[in-house]
Order: structure tokens, then C-alpha cells, then sequence
């Protein structure tokens, strides 16, 4: 049955689709767009689902990311993307820990469209230049020159990434407990030098305009921030994006979302999410899976 192979690769097909776009909704958008067109189809003449389907949801993001890239260059504030809470297991397959991390993630809305597609089909799903092509519409001479092109765009510069393990979770553990202690010497021994703080607020509720950096500063705007929050608001330990994260929580509402990107024992990195449209989905984890493709090499 058509829906039996859609529900056996979904995991898969919405990972795709995540990546292409940087939010669950937004994939979720996908993931019916091409059910709707797959149930058009007699499976009886698909020799390979997986691979139809991968095409579809590629040509049905690209057309996506095409349409909402003005939105997102109007958008106010920094845009994140939105985060995903992620089982333990998707932290164990680095590759995938790092392709949906935040870091990476803001790297590749710096590609274009086709770009984007070629380097996440490529790079973390392993699918050769000439299935890519068939997926994108170019010719496989293309693709290749693209895929060159974009890895070498993200290389230079992706920040080195940690997954959410014991150690880093650590790491948070008692970043919070300085910053909440006021512990400013510990908080700042935590923080890398050029560590950065970027809020995303959406314009919806209050949060900083543009990246804060610099250990210093990074440390005085947490602070700031944690002598607003009250005592009914409580911190739990969470994993987003293969990354360890706090989740600030009032009575049974989320009210913003923290994932620390990690390296060498200090955090480089703070994403911190607020817009509530990107916090309705923050409470399931979502299941991910790239194929079991060895590629993509940090």
C-alpha cells in the first residue's frame, strides 16, 4: 500500500525535509504535499519508493525554500531555525548530530535553494551525483561542480561541533548553576573567548536583536537575562538538535528554549529560541534518520 511505504520511510523523508528548510513546520508542509502526490501514484510502477519519494520531497522543499527565503530575509530580529527535540540515538551518529545542529543549520541558509539540496542530499545522505541530479533537474556534470562548491562553502565555515554526551551535559549543568548563582568567574571560565549568543525572537516577545560575542558580553546578557526570569519558571535538561539544551519553563508553558554548541569543554555557542510559533512543536521528540549513509567526514 502506498501509505504503508510513506509511514516506513517518514523518519527519513522529514529529516531531508528539515534540513532543506530549518523548520519542522515547514517539513511537516512537505511531508503532505508529497503524501498527496505519492497517493497519486500506482506503487505497482515505482521499482524503488524510497528513492521516488526522496525525489519528491526534494523538488517539493525546493519549491518550498524558494518561496519562503523573502520571508525570512523581512524576518525581524535573527532567524534560528526551529528547534527539534532529538532521541539519545541521533546524538551517537555524529553526522547527523552535527547536519541538524544549529551551527550547520544557519550555515546552509547562507546556499542557495539548489545548493542546499545538493550538499544535504550528497554530504549526509549519501546519494551519488547522478540520483541527486535526477532529483534537482540539473545535469550530473552540474551537480558535481554544485556539491564541490557548496562543501567548500560550508567547510570554511561550520564552527566544530560536540554532540549532547554526559561530559557536555555536564558543561551545561554548571553553566546554569553560575549564572543562576551568579557565579561570574565560572560562567566565565565555561565561555570560549569568542563565544556567541544569538536570540530569536521573531518580533513576537522580547530578545536581542543581534548576536551578542565575546566571552564577557555573552556572560553579562545571560546574567541579565536570568535576573528577569522568576521563581515559578524552572530549568530542565533537554537534548534539541543532537545538542545539550535548557528548556525555561512557566507553570505548563515553554517560554524559551536555550541549545549550547560545545568544544573543548567551553561552550562556543548559545541558540536561544523565544518565538513562540517555533516552540509549539518543542515537546515531542521527532524521529531522524539519514539512511545510514557513511559520508559527510567533519
Amino acid at each position: 500500500m502506498a501509505e504503508d511505504a510513506f509511514t516506513e520511510h517518514r523518519p527519513l523523508l522529514f529529516t531531508l525535509a528539515y534540513e532543506m528548510l530549518g523548520s519542522a513546520a515547514d517539513a511537516e508542509d512537505v511531508l503532505q504535499e508529497s503524501y498527496l502526490r505519492w497517493s497519486a501514484v500506482d506503487p505497482a510502477t515505482v521499482e524503488h519508493p524510497r528513492a521516488y519519494l526522496v525525489r519528491v520531497v526534494t523538488r517539493q522543499a525546493l519549491n518550498h525554500l524558494r518561496a519562503v527565503r523573502a520571508r525570512r530575509e523581512e524576518y525581524v530580529g535573527t532567524w534560528l531555525p526551529e528547534p527539534i527535540r532529538t532521541a539519545p540515538e541521533v546524538s551517537e551518529d555524529a553526522i547527523l548530530a552535527e547536519s541538524v545542529s544549529m551551527a550547520v543549520l544557519l550555515v546552509l541558509e547562507t546556499l542557495n535553494p539548489t545548493e542546499r539540496a545538493v550538499f544535504v542530499l550528497h554530504e549526509v545522505f549519501g546519494y551519488t551525483h547522478g540520483e541527486i541530479a535526477a532529483s534537482v533537474g540539473k545535469t550530473e556534470v552540474t551537480v558535481r561542480q554544485i556539491a564541490h562548491r557548496a562543501r567548500r562553502h560550508v567547510q570554511s565555515r561550520r564552527r566544530r561541533f560536540e554532540p549532547d554526551s554526559g561530559v557536555t551535559g555536564q558543561i551545561v549543568q554548571r553553566f546554569l548553576h553560575a549564572a543562576t548563582t551568579g557565579e561570574v568567574q565560572t560562567l566565565m571560565d565555561l565561555l570560549a573567548p569568542d563565544a556567541v549568543q544569538i536570540s530569536d525572537g521573531g518580533g513576537k516577545v522580547v530578545a536581542a536583536r543581534r548576536p551578542i560575542t565575546g566571552r564577557a558580553e555573552v556572560a553579562r546578557f545571560v546574567l541579565g537575562v536570568l535576573r528577569t526570569t522568576t521563581t515559578a519558571t524552572r530549568i530542565e535538561h533537554a537534548t534539541y538538535n543532537g545538542m545539550p539544551a535548557a528548556r525555561f519553563v512557566t507553570g505548563d508553558a515553554l517560554d524559551w528554549l536555550v541549545a549550547f554548541e560545545i568544544h573543548d569543554g567551553r561552550i562556543t555557542g548559545l541558540y536561544g529560541v523565544r518565538n513562540p510559533d517555533k516552540l509549539h512543536r518543542a515537546e515531542a521528540v521527532l524521529p531522524l534518520d539519514r539512511g545510514g549513509h557513511p559520508l559527510w567526514k567533519p
